[in-house]
């Protein structure tokens, strides 16, 4: 196998097959979304479902790549079974750009294939924005409290929006992901952030509050996931052992919990209901870090 290979073998193969694999996949799918303009139900369900068995096979060319090039040893630990057949939100502590291809490998084999919130700028990227519009991933512009000040008659229309845009998903089931620290976890941003997590960056509750305010009654489930990679320090990115071919383990636990309805509400204009919100996350958020405190090699599923 590849993963025996030195690095200098290994590095190209990896970046060239991964970009082989994007550029391929994603052309189809964009070619998936423009046939998709025809303006005929029937056709355009067609087209949705073509591209998404491209993406089933993006993840799992994807995973493919990985096995063959670093045989990682993957762990997956669900604390209960999860319906493929559900709708879940997602959310997740972020180390690394590694963690959207493992969270693609982890809920893509058991759930509905993960979806991503993006900015609209995106749909512009090549291979990426056009492809990502045509397997109904939402895009969605978030009004800044400045802007509506500005602007107050456009306000709420941000989540109304979202919500138009998310319509699609109430007869299919769906997995939204939210990565709630918005950024990769680093030694200079956790001390920058005074991070009372030992393992995590602060969380910040209006990406998610936003998300169920928009989508939460189609929800049954929220999916919290903790990746670890337990060789790799912090700030030794575990993107770039993947390239090197040094990638050998990653653990996952999945905590499943039904959505609570307390969850729901305005959290941008009732302080009350945002100071509950933000104190439940920051709970949830102690309780993934003595987590990653516990993960070393549980016994639990392994790909």
């Amino acid at each position: 196998m590849l993963y025996r290979f030195p690095t200098f073998i290994k590095a190209p193969i990896v970046v060239v097959s991964l970009a082989l694999n994007l550029a391929f996949t994603g052309s189809m799918i964009t070619v998936m979304g423009i046939l998709k303009l025809l303006p005929i139900g029937p056709w355009q369900r067609m087209c949705t479902s073509v591209s998404h068995v491209f993406y089933t096979l993006f993840i799992y060319l994807n995973w493919g790549i990985i096995r063959l090039t670093n045989n990682p040893d993957l762990q997956i630990r669900y604390s209960k079974p999860v319906s493929s057949k559900s709708w879940n939100l997602v959310i997740s502590n972020h180390q690394s750009w590694l963690d959207i291809m493992v969270l693609m490998q982890v809920l893509g084999r058991d759930l509905p294939p993960p979806k991503f919130f993006l900015k609209k700028e995106l749909i512009w990227v090549p291979f990426i924005g056009i492809a990502s519009w045509a397997l109904d991933m939402p895009f969605i512009s978030r009004y800044s409290h400045s802007f509506l000040k500005k602007n107050p008659h456009l306000k709420g229309k941000d989540i109304e929006n979202t919500r138009r845009s998310c319509a699609k998903f109430r007869k299919i089931p769906t997995t939204i992901v939210n990565f709630v620290e918005g950024t990769r976890l680093t030694t200079q941003k956790h001390h920058s952030q005074r991070s009372p997590y030992r393992h995590l960056l602060k969380p910040k509750a209006g990406g998610i509050a936003f998300t169920l305010a928009a989508m939460g009654d189609q929800f049954e489930n929220l999916l919290d996931v903790t990746i670890q990679y337990p060789e790799i320090d912090r700030d030794q990115p575990a993107f770039a052992r993947l390239l090197q071919g040094k990638l050998s383990a990653v653990n996952v636990h999945v905590q499943a919990n039904p959505i609570d309805s307390n969850l729901i509400g305005n959290y941008f204009e009732d302080k009350q209901f945002r100071v509950a919100f933000q104190q439940q996350l920051n709970e949830r958020w102690q309780q993934k870090d003595q987590r990653l405190d516990e993960m070393t090699q549980p016994s639990a599923k392994q790909i």
